[in-house]
């Protein structure tokens, strides 16, 4: 008799597992939210690092403004950073000012960066800024999304 009792306790119940099961979703439910929270935090702290007065792409413009004396204008974008010595025509010129490829410039969510010299509301520099996370690029605008490099005021 005690032999067939150990051959029929060989697994788990259907009602263990789905116990189981039942605990793990709602441990995940609470979770999930959570971690959430914190990748769209770091999204957009990196975001800001790199619009920041002191990002690699603030660098970058410092760097071709003391070459060149002025920081490119919108129309030229920040592709002119990237561009090796013989290909641009003026001797002031020693970049590349950034490492790296014009395409590989993306925020934290894929997207390119916005820059607009001379800038709109930075008027003696330039505004950069990032669509965010929605992805919709709102000029920077008060209210929105954006990741900018100036201070709403």
């Amino acid at each position: 008799m005690r032999h067939n009792r150990k051959r029929n306790r060989r697994g788990f119940t259907l009602i263990e597992v789905l116990l189981v099961a039942g605990i793990l979703a709602v441990l995940a439910a609470f979770a999930v939210p959570n971690l959430m929270g914190q990748a769209r935090n770091a999204q957009i702290k990196i975001a800001k690092a790199a619009v920041g007065r002191n990002g690699p792409i603030a660098k970058g413009l410092k760097s071709y403004k003391f070459d060149m004396g002025n920081f490119p204008d919108t129309d030229e974008t920040l592709e002119v950073l990237f561009q090796k010595k013989n290909e641009v025509d003026d001797e002031r010129y020693s970049g590349p000012y950034m490492d790296g490829t014009f395409e590989e410039l993306l925020d934290a969510w894929g997207k390119p960066y916005n820059y607009r010299s001379p800038g709109e509301v930075n008027e003696d520099g330039y505004d950069l800024w990032s669509a965010g996370p929605d992805g919709i690029n709102d000029e920077g605008q008060s209210g929105s999304d954006d990741v900018k490099n100036w201070i709403e005021r």
